[in-house]
């Protein structure tokens, strides 16, 4: 039943999101919308914010599911960027809004999962320490999530297919290269 009520609240936010700017819509708006009371509301989440970060959190989950390895990284990421075409509204709202972090750590947690994933499956059979196989997917998240965060201050005009090509022809043999590289059975 939570599970119901909070997708109910976040569909409410999103269908706001259509009419008002995040910063112009209230708790009394969502729960006249979702039809139930602020208790219920506050039941579930501490405020607007709150209910933002869990549609992030909940969404990311979604559009990643088995797509963490280096042969479908790039199906990923198209994924992220679809999600965040579909939920335009909530995106730039929250881009443009005081909270802008919310957006980031979504996008960065989200891009490392998929990021950690590949590493993991790249490093597999040669020794290398957690912390830098941890450093390789933190490097390669900041620019996916730079590169997404200047399309989305464009204005989301560049088709994401396009970037994401782009991004695997940089990206082809890069993290295998860095990972010899911290290879503790190399090192002498």
């Amino acid at each position: 039943m939570a599970q119901t009520t909070k997708k109910a609240l976040a569909a409410s936010l999103k269908k706001l999101l259509t009419q008002k700017t995040l910063d112009k819509i209230t708790v009394i708006d969502i729960v006249e919308d979702c039809e139930v009371n602020r208790q219920t509301f506050y039941y579930h989440f501490q405020d607007i914010y709150d209910l933002v970060e869990w549609i992030f959190a909940t969404d990311a989950a979604k559009a990643l599911d088995g797509k963490k390895t280096y042969n479908t990284w790039q199906q990923g990421f198209l994924q992220i960027f679809e999600y965040v075409l579909e939920n335009k509204e909530l995106v730039m709202n929250t881009y443009h809004s005081v909270r802008r972090d919310q957006l980031e750590h979504y996008l960065y947690d989200v891009t490392y999962g998929l990021l950690i994933g590949v590493v993991e499956e790249k490093a597999v059979g040669m020794k290398v320490r957690e912390e830098d196989k941890q450093a390789i997917a933190h490097f390669y998240k900041f620019g996916f999530v730079g590169l997404m965060l200047e399309w989305i201050s464009s204005g989301m005009k560049e088709d994401p297919e396009h970037i994401i090509e782009q991004l695997s022809i940089l990206m082809k043999g890069n993290i295998t290269r860095s990972l010899e590289k911290y290879r503790s059975d190399h090192q002498i």
